[in-house]
């Protein structure tokens, strides 16, 4: 071929590769394992560039590592339950298994044409039976150890998905997929125990070196380990029982500045209080109507309902400090009590000035007068001395914390606690579409775990969305069972596990996924952890958290042995394009818009203007994206997997344009003809190496060998764009060989060692075009299977020297001479240059300076 034809050659290849078997794996101890992994995607209906990039990162490694000699393990699922699927099943009429396997077949179709080295006989979809059984009977293994419970709990509630959403599933005070404000509500739901191992996964973060810092202080904040004080506030006006308020604070140091206390909405002093009190229940009902995650909270009006009671000072019987039911507080953090220090919170400050209430300063900079010291708008937080405090003024904040503290536990009014930020996970949802919790709601056992014999327990198939709400509450049949301990009528359980737990465990299952245990112990041993992790920093917090977790509780029922699933991660940036919009504020598809010579843009095929706004990630809604599809269809996958590795650092966002798909589009038809131009000059494949090469032929053995340590080492640190650049500088030197008819035997053998080598670099990023090429250079093995180039360390280093010659400071020539050569067997090798003498044009010369290794400057 003249030009390389990517559509019949990637066809070619892709047949070739499933034909040979050639990225099936087994447990070959042989070899040393390497387990790479990108987080398996959603079945929504089409793959976007977002996955090309993730996926031709991960296969970059998979490909690397399957050529340095690992016995490599690279598969792909399918994270198929979930709310999309029932919302497309209402909005079509069809039932959320045909939505979802039709998606599931037309992605793996296009993953497929991107040449990805996936072990496809590994595949599975989270919504089959066969994978959420074994998820159904580690439930019960987590049930029958202690690590499940169930309670009634206030919950985030999605009024649109109509369903629970944990903590971490609210972004900004709304539902994570619909966009919904979230409200409160209590409902009894079934909870993991991810409390009892907040320590260890705080602890165990040190022992990921291979993970982003910024993953890391994101999981350490969203643990939150703190350590403070329980305080008791005796309470006068209360009623029976009621006599006394627990708050927990790590700020002791600042009592003597408390000005109120506040409770929650829905705390047991707050809710006697309401049952004769109308406005405040109509209060507590308001508050209810956030969401409980501290973000909605946060970005909610402070407001605040007087009680009838006092809180009586701990340090001083005679101070009455007013309490209020606040909705910023509640039930699940901490005690569901606060006490305020204005001065020195900012939300307790808002809340004060909004009610009235002091604000006493009790920590003052160094140096600075208490007495002349106030606080405006923004509470002091930074270090200094106590003040204002009675018995602690002048004590460091340290000191004053363990003072206070020493003195509650001697006066039995408090005693020192930690507290974690991280709440145990909820994992009820309310829809139809996600795995069966498998246990039954007897009126005389109560709750009885379905025998694993009759597990799975499955999904009706006969549903329907004409009403809201959960579609299995509705069903006719289905909720309806004996009891399996004493056979009388029974109730299954109709909420459906949170799909988080469906991502929790995946990566051992992809070990043995026809195991008829949830995977096989000993595959589970010999390929965990999981040696490279890839995917988007936006599951940080959510699914790489949870699989901690969930890899925990499966070694407490010994299912797997070891703690942390994941010994890498790495978290790519996202695809952005800019963004368009048309006369009446539309946004536009980028295949509805063209630019004209000076940039400016309007609606293909007319001369309507378009509004360009700013590049943002690719989105549906915003219609900024562009179908993988229609890239392959007309430039090649490689093209698109050379241009998402090339155009910046792979953890930073990349810029979709036409232009550098374009770019790198011209790219593989260059190294197309570099390498069939040169190939006749090339010696024969497996020729031996001569003993001798000349200067020529050394010279490019030695961009060669510099080429292949230096691509390796990009490889390896993930600075993919890197091994691009050196790709693009060494097709340069390609270019710059002049080598027609026959060649001599130590250059012909350093033109196929050239060529040998570019093409086994190319082979992880573009490997369609390295098989290609590496069959045009005559070989008969596939690239696939062929080693990675080792560089020669006695070629990495030059022996020789490019000096500038200068006259009079202005270059007129090189030379390339021996490192370190005599200065005047050097000054006498430039005077004799042609360039040299037509410039000093018959000039004396007055001297010669000479930089070793650099430079040789003329003087007349």
């Amino acid at each position: 071929m003249s030009r390389y034809n990517a559509r019949a050659t990637e066809k070619k290849w892709q047949k070739t590769w499933e034909q040979a078997k050639s990225f099936v794996t087994d447990e070959d101890r042989s070899r040393p394992k390497y387990y790479v992994l990108e987080m398996f995607p959603y079945p929504s209906g089409r793959i976007h560039l977002g996955h090309v990039r993730n996926y031709t990162m991960g296969d970059v490694v998979a490909r690397y590592r399957r050529a340095q000699g690992f016995n490599v393990l690279h598969p792909m699922g399918w994270d198929a339950f979930g709310m999309p699927a029932e919302n497309a099943a209402f909005e079509n009429n069809t039932h959320p298994a045909t939505w979802t396997y039709q998606n599931i077949d037309h992605m793996r179709s296009q993953l497929k044409d991107l040449g990805f080295a996936f072990d496809w006989e590994r595949e599975f979809a989270t919504c089959d039976p066969n994978y959420y059984q074994h998820e159904q009977a580690m439930f019960l293994d987590f049930l029958e150890t202690g690590l499940v419970y169930r309670k009634e709990s206030w919950v985030n509630w999605d009024p649109v998905d109509m369903t629970v959403l944990a903590n971490e599933q609210v972004i900004d005070g709304r539902g994570w997929r619909s966009g919904a404000l979230v409200e409160r509500r209590k409902l009894s739901q079934w909870f993991l125990k991810i409390t009892d191992y907040a320590d260890e996964l705080l602890a165990s973060l040190d022992d990921l070196p291979r993970w982003p810092q910024k993953v890391r202080l994101m999981q350490e904040n969203w643990i939150g380990r703190s350590e403070g004080l329980r305080l008791f506030f005796d309470l006068k006006d209360a009623p029976a029982g009621q006599d006394r308020l627990e708050v927990y604070t790590t700020r002791p140091d600042t009592l003597f500045g408390a000005s109120f206390c506040a409770i929650a909405a829905d705390h047991p002093l707050s809710l006697k209080l309401a049952e004769n009190d109308p406005a405040l229940a109509a209060f507590i009902a308001e508050c209810r109507k956030t969401g409980t995650s501290e973000e909605a909270l946060e970005r909610a009006e402070k407001k605040g309902y007087r009680l009838p009671v006092k809180a009586v000072h701990p340090f001083d019987d005679t101070w009455d400090l007013p309490v209020l039911v606040a909705n910023f507080v509640l039930m699940d953090y901490g005690t569901g009590a606060i006490f305020g220090c204005p001065a020195h919170d900012q939300r307790d400050l808002d809340f004060a000035r909004k009610y009235d209430l002091p604000v006493l300063p009790v920590v003052v900079p160094e140096g600075m007068d208490a007495a002349s010291f106030t606080v405006g708008t923004e509470a002091f937080v930074d270090d200094g001395r106590i003040a204002n405090s009675r018995f602690l003024d002048g004590l460091t904040i340290d000191a004053a914390k363990a003072e206070v503290a020493a003195r509650a536990e001697a006066g039995d009014f408090g005693a020192r606690t930690v507290n974690f930020r991280l709440r145990d996970w909820g994992v009820s949802r309310q829809r139809y579409w996600g795995c069966p919790i498998p246990v039954i709601h007897c009126p005389s056992c109560g709750i009885v775990p379905v025998p694993k014999d009759q597990l799975p327990v499955k999904l009706p198939d006969d549903v329907t969305f004409d009403k809201p709400g959960n579609p299995l509450d509705h069903h006719p049949t289905w909720k309806h069972v004996a009891c399996p301990t004493c056979g009388e009528p029974a109730r299954r359980e109709t909420d459906t596990f949170d799909t988080f737990i469906d991502s929790s465990w995946y990566f051992a299952r992809f070990c043995s996924p026809k195991s008829a245990a949830p995977f096989d112990r000993e595959a589970a041993d010999y390929w965990l952890p999981v040696d490279q992790y890839i995917g988007g920093v936006e599951h940080a917090i959510l699914h790489l958290l949870y699989s901690r977790f969930f890899t925990r509780a499966m070694k407490e029922v010994d299912l797997v042995g070891l703690s942390e699933p994941f010994d890498g991660l790495f978290t790519q940036g996202m695809v952005c394009h800019e963004t368009y919009r048309g006369p009446a504020g539309e946004y536009l598809f980028p295949d509805q818009v063209e630019h004209d010579d000076t940039g400016a843009a309007r609606l293909k095929g007319t001369d309507t203007p378009v509004t360009i706004g700013r590049s943002e990630k690719m989105s549906k809604s915003k219609k900024n994206v562009v179908d993988p599809t229609d890239i392959i269809e007309t430039y090649g996958a490689d093209t698109a997997r050379w241009f998402v590795l090339s155009d910046s650092p792979p953890e930073r966002d990349l810029e979709w344009t036409s232009q550098g798909i374009e770019g790198a589009w011209r790219f593989t038809q260059r190294l197309w003809r570099l390498v069939t131009t040169l190939a006749p000059q090339a010696g024969a494949a497996g020729s031996t190496i001569p003993a001798e090469f000349g200067t020529e032929a050394l010279a490019l053995r030695r961009a060669t060998h510099k080429t292949v340590a230096a691509v390796t080492r990009a490889v390896e640190e993930f600075h993919f764009n890197r091994a691009v650049a050196l790709v693009h500088e060494f097709a340069n030197t390609l270019g710059g060989i002049k080598a027609e008819g026959t060649v001599a035997a130590d250059f012909a053998f350093a033109i196929r060692e050239a060529l040998e080598a570019v093409v086994l670099v190319i082979n992880p990023m573009m490997p369609h075009l390295a098989e290609e090429l590496w069959s045009e250079l005559g070989h008969q093995k596939l690239v696939a299977e062929t080693l990675w180039p080792k560089a020669d360390p006695s070629l990495l280093s030059d022996d020789t020297a490019t000096i500038a010659v200068q006259v009079q400071g202005k270059l007129r020539d090189t030379i390339t001479v021996p490192k370190d050569m005599d200065k005047a067997e050097l000054e006498a090798l430039a005077l004799g240059l042609e360039k040299v003498q037509r410039a000093l044009d018959g000039k004396p010369v007055k001297k010669v300076i000479v930089v070793p290794n650099r430079i040789v400057n003329v003087v007349a």
